[in-house]
């Protein structure tokens, strides 16, 4: 396995692997890796001939009082994972590396971005956009693997891809989660011993949001309330957002049917933890 740490490197071996014919796999991160990079990864590994992944934690996507400077690296028992589950690459760059100098043209979204995250973080997924932007021009991917715990993420660069024309294949991969169901993220790390136990009430009410839709129910309103109620009960989190809306539009709805997502956000003492589901209804 290599570690790259430039973009002309990382240039080079691609266009190395191109004249091969052989695939790319990738799959983006911010490092720290868990059982749900892990599943990406062995997704990308049982579908191409090459796996890259890329460690970088981005600055454009963190606005100023977010947790940047807190967030969780260690690209040691990074590469020891990856190497263990067959990555072929690292693209680990540095800020300055991706970023030399001030951004003349930056990526701007405007589609599936005023709802959930999106609306309470203003920029981010234009940060997003901006990084994938320069890493799929930098990796040049046959296939790109991204996980549906950030769902809206999914949908922001299903558009991303769409509009920009990539030649690639964006793969959605289920959220991998602990057995007692709470989402793995990196920022789980930040939760306290009390908060840990009760994280996993968040993925319990979107089981009893799942559970009122398949016994009839349709009114939004009581959907949000009942699991609402919910958290609060059961956490000293605080909500941010509970919403439901089509996917992977992200529009309201007059009437629950089709394809929709229920999402969440929770704060809780260092932590802001998502969820959601994704369900079709008849």
């Amino acid at each position: 396995m290599r570690v790259i740490t430039t973009i002309k490197e990382m240039k080079e071996f691609i266009r190395e692997k191109k004249q091969q014919q052989v695939s790319i796999g990738f799959v983006p991160t911010m490092g720290y890796l868990h059982d749900g990079h892990i599943q990406l990864i062995r997704s990308a590994r049982a579908e191409n001939d090459i796996v890259v992944i890329s460690i970088f934690v981005n600055p454009l996507q963190f606005g100023p009082d977010e947790d940047f400077d807190i967030y969780p690296r260690d690209l040691e028992r990074d590469k020891k994972i990856a190497a263990s589950e067959g990555v072929d690459v690292i693209f680990h760059p540095s800020t300055e590396e991706m970023y030399p100098g001030k951004l003349s043209v930056k990526v701007i979204v405007q589609e599936r971005v005023n709802v959930l995250c999106g609306e309470s973080r203003p920029g981010h997924f234009d940060g997003v956009a901006t990084v994938l932007t320069k890493l799929f021009n930098i990796v040049e991917p046959d296939r790109v693997y991204m996980g549906m715990k950030d769902a809206q993420q999914v949908a922001v660069v299903e558009g991303l891809v769409a509009d920009f024309n990539f030649p690639l294949e964006l793969i959605p991969v289920d959220t991998v989660r602990e057995e007692d169901g709470l989402a793995k993220s990196s920022r789980n790390v930040h939760l306290s011993e009390k908060e840990r136990q009760q994280a996993p009430y968040l993925y319990k009410s979107l089981l009893e949001a799942k559970k009122l839709l398949m016994e009839g129910e349709r009114d939004e309103k009581r959907i949000i309330s009942h699991m609402k109620q919910f958290i609060e009960e059961n956490t000293d989190g605080n909500i941010d957002y509970i919403e439901i809306y089509s996917f992977p539009g992200l529009e309201k709805m007059d009437k629950l049917e089709g394809k929709i997502i229920i999402a969440l956000a929770v704060k809780f003492s260092k932590a802001r933890l998502i969820d959601n589901i994704v369900i079709t209804l008849s």
